[in-house]
Parts: structure tokens; sequence; C-alpha cells
């Protein structure tokens, strides 16, 4: 939809659990661990872009409560060093796809954006540790940020007519 509506898109995944088929011919996609800082930057100073959608993670919560270290590694780690890189090429702006799973057990209903977060397992708690770091580089270096919190995730609606609300492209 970004491509569409005029913007540049470019994909970075290491395609361990994603499927390359997805991501459309017209896109050019950098097949990179986030892990990997120095294949991570030079995929983002190749793409230069001025934001970025982060959608990597691993994301079932037996798994993260089986094998915490995991999900430390790709949930926290890899997205610092994503965000590291993000600094170095001057990318200010991120979209964080983030859990509900961070606020752990409801304290009152409906839970909204006010809730406490208080994660009860590794893969809430490597979610929230990363909206914190988040955080913390908005209120250092004006960095800018949203976090998605899913409560239950679904697929995106397939593709239909895209109304022209962009004022202009941009790079992202």
């Amino acid at each position: 939809m970004l491509a569409a509506s005029g913007h540049e898109v470019s994909v970075l995944d290491d395609l361990s659990e994603g499927h390359a088929a997805a991501i459309p011919k017209n896109i050019e996609c950098h097949r990179v661990s986030l892990c990997d800082e120095a294949a991570t930057m030079a995929a983002l100073t190749k793409a230069k872009p001025r934001a970025v959608f982060h959608f990597a993670a691993n994301c079932l919560v037996g798994e993260s409560v089986a094998d915490p270290g995991k999900y430390y590694r790709n949930n926290l780690e890899a997205s610092l060093v994503l965000l590291r890189c993000m600094r170095r090429v001057g990318a200010e702006t991120m979209v964080f796809s983030s859990t509900a799973a961070t606020y752990g057990e409801p304290v009152r209903t409906p839970i909204d954006e006010s809730h406490p977060c208080n994660p009860i397992n590794p893969y809430g708690a490597t979610k929230h540790m990363f909206e914190q770091a988040l955080a913390d580089h908005a209120t250092a270096h004006g960095f800018r940020w949203i976090a998605l919190r899913y409560f239950n995730a679904a697929g995106a609606p397939r593709p239909r007519a895209i109304s022209a609300r962009t004022t202009s492209p941009s790079r992202t």
C-alpha cells in the first residue's frame, strides 16, 4: 500500500519466518538478519529511509517461556541494532509492531493506552523493553515513534483501491 501510494519502499528480512513471495516484485528486499549490524547498516545505507516500520519479531508466548534467550536476542537485541543503524543513517521515525502482551493481566477493562504495563512472559517483556528504549531515544534525540499493541494478530486485508491521501511521496 505504501508503494502504491507513491512511497519508495525497501524490505529488510531474513525470511526465517516470512515468505519471499509475499514481497511484491517491484519492492527491493535486502535479505539480512537484524542481528547482523554490518548487514543491517549496509541495507539501510542503500535504502536511505526516513521512517521504518518494524514488524520483525518472534511472537509465540509459549515458545518465549520455553526459550527466552531467543526472544531477548530477536525481539530486543536485534531491535536495538536496527535502532542504532537508523540513527546513523538519519532515519528518525519508527512504527513498531508491539503487542498487548505488554499489559500482562488486566487491572481494568477495557484496556486502553493508559493501562499499566506489567508483562508476564518473555514475549511481552521484550516488546515492552524495546518500547522503553524507543521512549528513551525520543527523549534524548527527538526520535519519533509509535507502538501498535495488537490484541489479536490478523493478516492485512486484500489490496484494494487506495485513495490518494498522501500529500507528497516520501521515502519510507
